[in-house]
């Protein structure tokens, strides 16, 4: 008699399990990832998503009217808003400006998981020796750590952003001091040397092709001498679904995810809103490019804060929002006359973004 009981009460929890599945809610939509050729790409309507339609009219006016040539939601990998403003398509291609440090540090990461290098030895390890004009003592407390995560100790206010011997200078012991300053492209030498390829080529093997960004885009230097990347909206929405998905694309792991959580976690003791390049949103206090002041709070209180922001000069931005499962991309013009990386416009815009969820 006891078996008899055992065995219904088991038969009875078993089709009680298997009744509650059948009314469970539908498993979570998948991540897309768009072919890496042609010009294919799955799309999902404001509707479906349950969004708030009549808050896009608003955001689309907005971007207009402070001078933005595109912009783009993707959710799980596939596009929600596809805009473009002032002349601008699908096909035009646009600079990153300073997003593109982003890029750099990808680079970095992808060739110590080839072993090629390690961050945590000295720059002159690859470069050479007297790439600064400090002493040698000086020069070599100088890791690739350091400039992945700003803290060089080279004086940026004397350099205004060249990155020759002579115009980088002691400023204090690396290591000690947080300063935004585009001394990071020694990376971009340390990777040629360490990988034996042009900046170029390795880029474009490593990471462009793998995860379909457009052959269109292309780097260029500015009258600095300094790299900037360049390539259209949806290239660099590529890059920002390889983000949200921590270095793997469809799943191929094309930056190991340990580089990628060290590279979107705060870095340093100093500017806590500061990976490897990467910008931190949701931090307890945060710097500004060119100031040494510390400001408290989140750099954009009304965006999500586990927010990551690959930021440039002119309002170049790609948020990569991990709780939403959403990247947004913006290139245009300055919103409010030339400014570094922020302004006004990131907390403003996010407002007008947060109305479609509500």
């Amino acid at each position: 008699m006891k078996l008899f009981y055992t065995i219904t009460f088991c038969f009875l929890v078993l089709s009680g399990c298997s009744s509650d599945e059948t009314t469970n809610e539908a498993a979570p939509e998948s991540m897309y990832f768009p072919p890496l050729s042609g010009s294919t790409w799955e799309t999902k309507s404001i509707s479906s998503l349950g969004w708030n339609q009549s808050a896009v009219q608003p955001l689309k006016d907005y971007l207009n009217e402070k001078h933005s040539k595109s912009f783009m939601i993707l959710v799980n990998g596939r596009i929600v808003m596809e805009e473009y403003f002032n002349g601008h398509n699908s096909s035009t291609v646009w600079y990153w400006a300073s997003a593109g440090k982003t890029l750099t540090s990808t680079l970095t990461g992808i060739a110590q998981q080839e072993n090629l290098l390690n961050i945590n030895q000295k720059v002159s390890t690859y470069i050479g020796t007297g790439w600064t004009s400090e002493t040698l003592a000086k020069e070599n407390l100088i890791t690739c750590k350091h400039l992945l995560s700003m803290t060089s100790g080279l004086d940026d206010e004397f350099n205004e952003d060249l990155v020759e011997p002579s115009n980088l200078i002691y400023k204090s012991d690396a290591g000690t001091r947080w300063a935004y300053d585009n001394v990071y492209v020694k990376l971009q030498d340390v990777v040629t040397q360490a990988s034996g390829q042009t900046w170029n080529a390795y880029f474009n093997s490593k990471l462009r092709d793998k995860i379909g960004m457009s052959t269109s885009g292309f780097w260029y230097n500015n009258p600095d001498g300094l790299r900037i990347y360049s390539s259209n909206t949806r290239s660099m929405a590529r890059f920002g679904l390889l983000a949200l998905n921590k270095g793997k694309w469809n799943g191929s792991q094309i930056l190991n995810e340990t580089y990628f959580n060290e590279a979107t976690s705060t870095s340093q003791n100093i500017n806590l809103a500061y990976g490897y390049l990467w910008w931190l949103n949701g931090k307890a206090s945060y710097h500004l490019p060119g100031s040494q002041f510390q400001f408290n709070g989140s750099i954009i209180p009304s965006a999500p804060s586990d927010m990551l922001m690959a930021l440039g000069k002119n309002d170049q931005k790609i948020y990569v929002v991990p709780s939403k499962k959403m990247v947004i991309i913006r290139m245009g013009d300055a919103a409010d006359g030339s400014n570094m990386a922020l302004s006004d416009f990131d907390e403003t815009l996010w407002q007008k973004i947060n109305a479609l969820f509500t």
